[in-house]
């Protein structure tokens, strides 16, 4: 198959420089064209200006050049892949595809990033050379963190063409790749926007509030947090009047064409600018008063802004109890109440909808499962909700004209009707490889804090699947279970899972609980049975494998630090931030972080000092990497580490790693005892900057105390001169300050916050 070695992005809107961000963060040099060059340069800085940010890291921003169409076009001959993602107009576009047919090299794939208009239609009048090497890419905002990519051919389109893309965007950009037939608006936005267009005709009723609707349509109902009005604010709201606009003027019959008319709020809302985010005001307006941020909601009575409101919703508050989501789900759906009433007028016409649709837009009906999830954010598909839910119990509780005809051709077993025998089957094999060797097989082992997985070849895993996955006693048990396993039967181990988050560090509750009872020794046989635990996975018989993702902090962090080799995801946030609760790394991370940028000292005449300074940063900064890349930058993943874009494919990754080193013969390193330390020096510079930091007003009286304790640590303790240790003896060191800080009432005070608030106290 032949790859991708460099792409071009014509157009650069807030979707063309953010989807030339991210083929950046691939490592692929792209060009960048727009009308002219400070067109193109104006929407690259404004891209660059974008929080959360569409690049890895500054270092990548580098790989963009720019250009202009009237003359820069030729360079379009050295690209692999030309993306259109310009104004969506089908006539401006056509006459922009007619320039780039003439500039394109023979081999070029060319593909447009629109929403919703037809691929063939945009093709017209194109070479046959053209149109085989032509399809729609349809990129979701921002492409940089949603995972769906729709692939839209044409008739024409050759299968190499679509095979090519599809591995590449799967492998090289991350995405989930869906096959979507050209019809309008494809599967996710057609979808999606029907969605939005039931929950806002039910909204004008005024039976709901905006902030009772949002409470209904989040997380409560496996949605994103930002539920309907503030994602559509994130959106724009003026983009969600023009797809629906685009849905009822292409859709075929008037009938269907009406299911997409938005209420006239929407018009109102366009015309006076308030369309979301972008404008500073949508359904949603933050104001600063008196230096306090305050969110206001839209009163669509007056179309003027009020205080915001707690929802008050008892049918919500009622389940909130039931743990599990899917029955959570079907309780609220068949509610005999207005909460009912509104998810079965919203979601169930959703569902109903498509079930309609489903063979007029794609190929199967786990295509469009999975555009839903990955494109929405949606924890379940829609038939996966149909499953849930009950076939018979939505029909019969829904205000429904026919069934349709996708219902009635399903088969009965034991009297009821599915679409699945099971849950939604990954996309691929290598992708979720960890999700499918538990359904195929029983657990190697398992407690309330982690399971081992036979990853089949001579491979284990530890999976955590405790809240956040964070380190408790149970964790920590099967870790060192895990080894021994390991050790004993397998070729090699790898810690990871299929979850959005690694681990967000050690379990805080308990450490509090044991502080605030005065459990000295509990805590200190605690600290050394995670200590010892991660240690040894530098020292096993066998190659580890860590393969963080997502939050990947404190004790997570550590873990990591401690692995042979790291297999990240792409969206990897590492690092150790105890002192945001008022203690120190104490499982090996402050030793690590030490050796690690000490052994940057290549020559003995350089000065120690920025190096250990860099590490003290780390540590009482609490920096955290905005992805793997960032992390290696950091320090805290190493230039052999690899690097996964999709996470799905991460712990297979993983895997293949394992078993490399496995098959190279694998020796563990030998234990640590001369590293080396610069004592009081050091220690003493370091406590200088604290003062200053202090003095100017930057820190605390307690943040002083936690960053002497670093301080000294980093220093090998408090010694007159420099000499060298033992990595035991600064575990050691670790331990020691961790308990003392656990004894202190405003690190029990921060860990309490914490837990309460999600934030940090910086008391």
């Amino acid at each position: 198959m032949t790859k991708i070695h460099s792409a071009a992005v014509l157009g650069a809107g807030t979707m063309g420089s953010q989807i030339a961000a991210h083929l950046a963060n691939a490592g692929i040099p792209v060009l960048l064209l727009d009308l002219d060059r400070q067109t193109a340069a104006a929407g690259l800085n404004k891209a660059k200006k974008l929080t959360p940010s569409p690049f890895f890291t500054h270092q990548v921003e580098t790989l963009i050049s720019i250009g202009g169409f009237e003359t820069d076009l030729a360079r379009l001959r050295q690209v692999d892949w030309i993306i259109e993602a310009i104004v969506e107009q089908i006539d401006v576009k056509r006459e922009l595809l007619a320039k780039v047919e003439i500039h394109r090299s023979p081999t070029a794939i060319v593909s447009s990033n629109t929403s919703g208009l037809s691929l063939a239609s945009l093709a017209e009048n194109r070479s046959n050379e053209f149109r085989r090497h032509w399809l729609g890419t349809h990129f979701f905002n921002p492409p940089r963190y949603l995972h769906l990519l729709e692939l839209i051919p044409t008739v024409d389109t050759k299968t190499s063409v679509i095979d090519r893309i599809s591995y590449f965007a799967s492998h090289a950009l991350g995405k989930g790749i869906v096959i979507a037939k050209d019809t309008p608006s494809f599967i996710a936005n057609r979808i999606g926007i029907y969605d939005v267009t039931r929950i806002l005709n039910f909204f004008v009723k005024g039976e709901f509030t905006i902030e009772e609707i949002d409470a209904m349509t989040g997380s409560i109902m496996g949605r994103t947090k930002s539920a309907t009005f503030r994602t559509l604010d994130i959106v724009g709201i003026d983009v969600l009047a023009h797809v629906a606009l685009d849905l009822t003027t292409r859709l075929n019959t008037e009938d269907e064409r009406l299911k997409f008319k938005l209420p006239s709020i929407v018009e109102q809302m366009v015309q006076r600018g308030c369309i979301g985010q972008k404008s500073g005001q949508g359904f949603y307006k933050k104001e600063i008063d008196r230096k306090v941020r305050k969110i206001l909601t839209l009163d669509p009575s007056t179309m003027l802004y009020r205080e915001h409101k707690i929802p008050n919703l008892a049918p919500i508050d009622a389940t909130k109890s039931i743990n599990d989501f899917r029955e959570r789900l079907r309780v609220l759906f068949l509610g005999n109440d207005l909460v009912g009433k509104f998810i079965r007028a919203t979601l169930g016409q959703t569902l109903l909808y498509t079930a309609n649709i489903a063979n007029e837009i794609s190929h199967s009906i786990n295509d469009i499962d999975r555009a839903m999830r990955w494109g929405f954010g949606w924890h379940l598909g829609p038939f996966e909700l149909w499953d849930t839910i009950g076939v018979e119990s939505i029909l019969e509780s829904c205000d429904i004209k026919a069934t349709p005809k996708l219902i009635k051709d399903l088969k009965r077993t034991n009297g009821i009707r599915k679409f699945r025998t099971g849950i939604l089957p990954p996309a691929k094999l290598d992708l979720q490889i960890l999700r499918r060797r538990k359904e195929e097989q029983p657990l190697v082992k398992r407690n309330d804090g982690a399971n081992l997985v036979d990853l089949g070849d001579g491979v284990l895993a530890v999976e955590f699947h405790s809240k956040m996955n964070t380190i408790g006693q149970d964790a920590i048990e099967m870790l060192s279970l895990g080894i021994a396993e390991a050790e004993l039967n397998f070729e090699a181990l790898v810690i990871g899972n299929d979850d959005l988050n690694f681990c967000a560090g050690a379990n805080l509750m308990m450490i509090l609980t044991e502080a605030q009872n005065r459990h000295w020794k509990e805590i200190d046989l605690m600290v050394k049975a995670f200590q010892s635990v991660v240690a040894s996975l530098r020292h096993t018989t066998v190659p580890v494998i860590v393969s963080p993702s997502g939050l990947t902090l404190g004790g997570g962090c550590e873990l990591s630090l401690h692995g042979d080799r790291l297999q990240a995801a792409s969206e990897t946030y590492m690092g150790l931030v105890e002192v945001k609760v008022g203690l120190i790394p104490a499982g090996g991370g402050t030793k690590e972080l030490l050796i690690r940028n000490t052994s940057r000292i290549k020559a003995s005449s350089k000065e120690p000092f920025p190096y250990i300074k860099n590490a003290f940063e780390l540590i009482s900064f609490a920096k955290v990497s905005t992805s793997a890349l960032h992390a290696k930058e950091l320090g805290f993943l190493n230039d052999v580490d690899g690097i996964t874009m999709n996470r799905d494919r991460l712990m297979s990754d993983a895997k293949l790693t394992a078993l490399e080193l496995a098959k190279k013969g694998y020796q563990p390193p030998q234990p640590l005892h001369n590293i080396k330390v610069e004592g009081d020096g050091v220690r003493s510079a370091l406590e200088l900057g604290i003062h200053l930091a202090f003095r100017a007003d930057y820190i605390s009286e307690h943040d002083v105390l936690i960053g002497k304790k670093i301080a000294k640590i980093l220093a090998g303790g408090a010694l007159p001169h420099s000499t060298h240790v033992s990595d035991q003896y600064l575990l050691d060191l670790e331990r020691e300050a961790f308990l003392s800080l656990c004894g202190e009432t405003k690190t029990q005070e921060r860990i309490a916050y914490t837990l309460k608030t999600g934030k940090t106290l910086r008391n």
